[in-house]
């Protein structure tokens, strides 16, 4: 669900890259998202996560339903990075990957059937696979800073 906006870009580059925020600002004078939360990142994730998840056999519903709740946490966490001053695509470890991890892995609680302990566990997994993994994706070319 989250690398799928990340290849888009990777492939596209600024095509069709339109924010979903249409460059709207608050009062605070700072953008509501940002530029690189976009409607093809989005678009993107809803396929690529419908696409494999109907081929693990999941659902199509409850893919979109989680790539959607993914692309919610993560424009969550852009927000509240705005709001406290953050530059756009700063660093902020924690506040950028568990809102996106979280919330489809507690939508997926039932579908899933998992409880709070794998949830746990995934959520972890998917900060320190971003932490880590991030400085490995820079290097080959497919995310514009390390972190």
């Amino acid at each position: 669900a989250n690398a799928a906006p990340v290849l888009a870009q990777d492939a596209l580059g600024s095509r069709w890259a339109w924010p979903v925020d249409g460059g709207r600002m608050l009062a605070d004078g700072r953008r509501l998202l940002g530029a690189s939360k976009t409607w093809r990142g989005i678009a993107a994730s809803l396929v690529a996560t419908a696409v494999v998840g109907a081929l693990l056999g999941l659902g199509i519903g409850f893919c979109l339903a989680f790539a959607g709740a993914s692309m919610l946490g993560d424009m969550l966490s852009s927000f509240i990075k705005r709001r406290r001053g953050f530059e756009p695509s700063a660093r902020a470890t924690g506040l950028d990957q568990v809102p996106e991890a979280l919330l489809p892995m507690l939508l997926g609680m039932a579908w899933l059937d998992c409880g709070l302990g794998e949830v746990a566990v995934a959520v972890l997994a998917f900060t320190l696979l971003d932490v880590w993994g991030s400085p490995w994706l820079h290097r080959v070319g497919l995310r514009q800073r390390p972190y």
